[in-house]
């Protein structure tokens, strides 16, 4: 509630900056969820077909994960009270933790608050000034910021560019120092997979650890959705395995799988799992049953592969450029539909959300300038119907806008 006080001049720049945001048509307000995440749900009071969420397997709204949070609470109460050095360790953070570490088939496995803290704080406190992070330029934040954090001497390599790669090993293989090849497993705005087997091969040839972000492909990859490092066959070769629980888990929360070294390092080290209180135990067993669901239920899986390959071959039919054009082609649930100015993406975002289809807008900063773009996300709920549906609103509305399909 607005207190009517008048703006103080130190923080005059931050409405200049929004005002510059309104001047390039990027501004955006936050949709509101009125019930629960799910292929159609109610944002801002409409009902709306719901592209946008990372629910990529629906357990957002699973009967039994709810039955985990509830029976939890009764038996646990709402929350842990401390940090976990502290006095905030309950048996069901260890149970989780042992959960992850067998399905993912590592030794070890720490859970923090998000996936954004399980990457900054375990890139950050594993390396010191004196080291080296070699990191793709399509990182995820999070990556970025950790290594920021970190005071390491951060080299950046071509998208993908396993070559690129190489060549700044090169440049850095007689200096003192650890070497850390970080990639994402999934790119989360492009949808590509990152070439995890080759960077594990230069990583063993040069003596560097090998570190994936699999937040994009838990649940999505690999054996009944063990990520990427399990689609390329690399679980002994990748030292740090990031992953979130609040995209295909349906929860919240980060961990990072290696290990028992590791993880004992990580709890000593990671400010974020120093700092922060730990999960209420309702969210941890929810991530519980969350694992089994994956183990029991690999139709979920099927099902959501079966739903983007269809999306994506008829919205190539349509016109669309979903990726291979200017920018890397989509590989997995993740479909960029790409506009380039990014007035025009929200725009069109705005206009196909007043048509009932709710598909975010994403432009600079978050992708490059001229790269704007729609970021849908297909998940298992999706009916035909509703995917049609969605086909048949993208298509109307981009040609009401005079946006160029190529058809």
């Amino acid at each position: 509630m607005s207190t009517g006080a008048p703006m103080r001049p130190q923080l005059a720049y931050l409405t200049e900056q929004l005002n510059e945001l309104k001047q390039h048509g990027t501004y955006f307000k936050l949709r509101v969820l009125d019930d629960e995440q799910g292929p159609v749900c109610t944002y801002d009071g409409r009902r709306v077909i719901n592209l946008a969420s990372n629910n990529y397997l629906g357990l957002c709204e699973h009967p039994k994960l709810r039955e985990a949070a509830i029976d939890a609470i009764r038996r646990y109460g709402v929350g842990s009270g401390a940090v976990r050095t502290i006095a905030g360790t309950m048996r069901i953070h260890l149970e989780l933790e042992e959960k992850i570490a067998a399905f993912k088939g590592v030794e070890a496995c720490v859970v923090f608050q998000s996936g954004f803290t399980a990457n900054a704080g375990t890139v950050s406190s594993l390396l010191g000034k004196e080291d080296f992070i070699i990191s793709d330029e399509l990182n995820h934040a999070s990556i970025i910021d950790g290594a920021r954090l970190s005071r390491a001497k951060i080299k950046v390599f071509r998208h993908k560019d396993v070559d690129h790669c190489e060549e700044k090993l090169k440049e850095v293989q007689s200096e003192p120092g650890r070497k850390l090849i970080i990639t994402d497993g999934v790119f989360s705005m492009d949808g590509d997979i990152g070439p995890v087997d080759k960077l594990c091969d230069l990583a063993d040839r040069y003596g560097a650890m090998m570190m994936v972000d699999d937040a994009h492909a838990s649940g999505v990859l690999g054996r009944n959705g063990r990520g990427s490092v399990d689609h390329f066959h690399c679980t002994d070769r990748v030292d740090v395995q990031v992953g979130t629980l609040s995209k295909a888990i349906g929860a919240l929360g980060g961990y990072v799988c290696g290990s028992r070294d590791l993880i004992e390092y990580l709890y000593h080290r990671a400010r974020p799992f120093l700092f922060s209180t730990s999960h209420p135990p309702s969210v941890a067993a929810t991530c519980i049953a969350a694992f089994d669901i994956l183990q029991s239920e690999p139709e979920r899986i099927e099902r959501l592969w079966s739903n983007t390959r269809y999306f994506k071959e008829q919205l190539g039919k349509a016109g669309f450029d979903i990726g291979g054009r200017t920018t890397p082609a989509s590989e997995t649930p993740i479909t960029p539909i790409i506009i380039g100015d990014g007035r025009a993406a929200m725009d069109f975002s705005r206009a196909l959300f007043d048509a009932g289809l709710m598909a975010t807008g994403i432009a600079f900063p978050t992708v490059p300038e001229g790269k704007a773009r729609i970021r849908t996300i297909m998940t298992s709920e999706h009916t035909r119907e509703q995917i049609d549906q969605s086909l048949e609103i993208l298509t109307s509305v981009a040609r009401r806008m005079g946006l160029d399909l190529g058809s």
